[in-house]
């Protein structure tokens, strides 16, 4: 895991913007139905989708980018009225410069990312630099090396959320925790 002085921390986490989030094995469990027709079910955590809310609650917007290529991934985006649904990338760090372009962020210092497998490594490490970077509790231990945050949740356990719920404390704002008990 990256290490960095709180400070350090906080002042990130204040210019996060964008946060951008791989989908099978964060928001998933990595596990999908299939028949003989195609994909047919992926299962997602309702929690993950209120760590959506409270970062855009915050000011934070939230986008997928994911190498599938999945309508399921998509109908999810909507139902979270995502603007940003980058789906069948095969190359996120090259993809990085687009997703500055088209989400209007001004560079990676404004986003944070959470993944989980080798094929995120590349722009988690572009990111990692300047920006915020997590994986939940079952990410690959090489991707964990790259990362700001490593969760207890397992992806589709409610990773996102824990991540989203870090970011809001670093940023000043209140976790949900303390949410419950206003």
């Amino acid at each position: 895991m990256v290490t960095l002085a709180p400070a350090e921390l906080t002042a990130r986490a204040r210019r996060i913007r964008l946060v951008l989030s791989d989908c099978d094995g964060v928001l998933t469990d990595g596990g999908v139905f299939v028949s003989a027709e195609g994909e047919v079910m992926k299962r997602f955590n309702l929690r993950d989708g209120m760590g959506v809310e409270r970062l855009r609650d915050a000011g934070v917007t939230t986008a997928f980018i994911t190498r599938e290529r999945s309508e399921i991934l998509s109908r999810r985006a909507e139902k979270l009225r995502l603007e940003h649904c980058w789906i069948g990338v095969q190359d996120k760090l090259s993809h990085l410069d687009t997703i500055i372009q088209e989400s209007g962020v001004g560079s990676p210092a404004e986003l944070a990312y959470i993944g989980d497998d080798v094929n995120d490594l590349g722009i988690m490490r572009a990111i990692a630099e300047v920006g915020l970077t997590g994986t939940p509790a079952d990410g690959f231990e090489e991707v964990g090396r790259v990362a700001h945050f490593r969760g207890f949740k397992a992806g589709g356990q409610g990773a996102f959320r824990e991540f989203a719920e870090w970011l809001l404390r670093l940023r000043g704002g209140a976790s949900a925790m303390e949410d419950e008990q206003r």
